[in-house]
């Protein structure tokens, strides 16, 4: 047999294959000689490794809680809200249509630059007057920029490629927190001429507009979140049961930290040696894990007819029927002709159709529905729309098979 080079020979692999072939295959000679001992060194492997992925993984994965911090907020800790008048220029003729009330702020804003002129004589048709909203967070400092909504307040048509002059933002102090200014971006457009024989076409508001980052920051509101050593923990969807399980689950890393002073608050004593790091104290509470209390609630929207139902809903046992009536009426337009010579004259007569069908529906028997799966399921087998839902949840209300809160939008 001719000798083959050491580069050319197949190389022997293991694959996944060997892994279900018998020990005694995979590795002859050492369970020969020592069988039992490979075994007890070669078992705890597939524990070890589901350790070692166990501590890889992070820990939030396994937990089924909500951090503190998506269920309250800080008391003192707020937005405030800022708004502004003021004037936006460069319109090319979308601006306000010669309004009083823009005439004569044009006029103010030129008498600061030592322009002045009656108001009477200012064309404005390049100017929009507009009112300006921001919120400003807590703790925010001079010099930082916010967002700033721009609406106009008269008869414009469109903002685009308008620039807001210098506006003061007050609050409701009536101080200025804020200055604004900036080029607008808006999110639509508006083009065509409009009015008989023309065309137009508009797409979303062109009436109001965002200055990203475009008011400056001229002035703190002081905001203060420890009072006496203690955080009142304030929560987005007040409930007793909540309440009290925010405590419970602060208490078990802050013993007797803790205690639910009603729906809303919730209490929290600063431990000692923690008073002179408060955000290191909150920064702490946020991680902290909690089960909310989820309310058995249903709501309706009749208007966009969207239904949306918690988890903890309950139906009682029932029998539920639902019928559609449709009501059709079409309306045509008839020619009546006059007889041969005669002196009649042609007509047109109007003729109305109205048709009246009713969908057909059994009496169906509904057994207890404990959880919103099986509502849905039993819902669905009916063949309901989400409008005749809506009906039907309204009803179930009324005989009070549906044990849960039910809110109409």
């Amino acid at each position: 047999m001719p000798l083959v080079p050491r580069l050319l020979r197949p190389r022997t692999r293991i694959g996944t294959d060997a892994r279900a072939l018998p020990l005694e295959k995979v590795l002859p000679v050492a369970v020969e000689k020592n069988s039992e001992a490979l075994r007890k060194k070669l078992c705890p492997l597939p524990m070890a490794l589901g350790i070692l992925l166990a501590l890889l993984v992070p820990a939030p994965l396994f937990g089924g809680g909500v951090q503190l911090r998506d269920m309250v907020m800080i008391s003192g800790a707020r937005d405030n809200q800022l708004v502004g008048y003021g004037l936006v220029v460069g319109l090319a003729g979308d601006g306000d249509k010669d309004q009083v009330y823009t005439k004569q702020s044009v006029a103010n804003m030129l008498s600061r630059y030592g322009v002045n002129i009656p108001a009477a004589t200012i064309s404005a048709k390049n100017v929009a007057v507009v009112m300006i909203t921001a919120d400003i967070p807590p703790f925010v400092r001079n010099g930082a920029r916010i967002d700033v909504t721009v609406a106009s307040m008269g008869d414009a048509k469109s903002l685009s490629g308008g620039v807001l002059l210098q506006t003061p933002l007050v609050g409701a102090d009536n101080k200025v927190y804020a200055v604004a200014q900036g080029p607008l971006v808006l999110g639509g457009f508006a083009a065509g001429e409009g009015g008989a024989g023309g065309a137009t076409v508009t797409k979303n508001h062109p009436t109001t507009a965002q200055i990203i980052n475009g008011a400056l920051v001229e002035k703190e509101i002081p905001s203060q979140f420890v009072h006496d050593n203690t955080v009142q923990l304030l929560l987005r969807d007040p409930s007793f049961n909540s309440a009290a399980a925010v405590a419970v689950a602060i208490n078990d890393v802050f013993t007797n930290s803790a205690h639910a002073l009603d729906s809303t608050c919730v209490v929290v004593q600063m431990p000692e040696g923690t008073a002179g790091a408060p955000v290191d104290f909150i920064a702490k509470l946020n991680k902290i894990e909690v089960t909310p209390d989820m309310p058995a609630r249903i709501i309706i929207n009749e208007r966009t007819g969207t239904i949306v139902a918690t988890a903890a809903i309950h139906i009682s046992s029932c029998a539920v029927a639902c019928g559609n009536i449709t009501i059709n009426v079409a309306s045509s337009l008839d020619v009546s002709q006059p007889g041969p010579l005669s002196s009649g004259t042609t007509a047109v007569t109007r003729r109305t159709d109205t048709t009246v069908t009713e969908a057909r529906s059994g009496f169906i028997p509904l057994p207890e529905l404990p959880t919103v799966e099986k509502v849905a399921s039993a819902l669905n087998a009916l063949g309901a729309t989400p409008r005749d839902m809506m009906s039907i949840f309204q009803a179930m209300k009324q005989a009070g098979a549906l044990q849960a809160e039910l809110i109409t939008r």
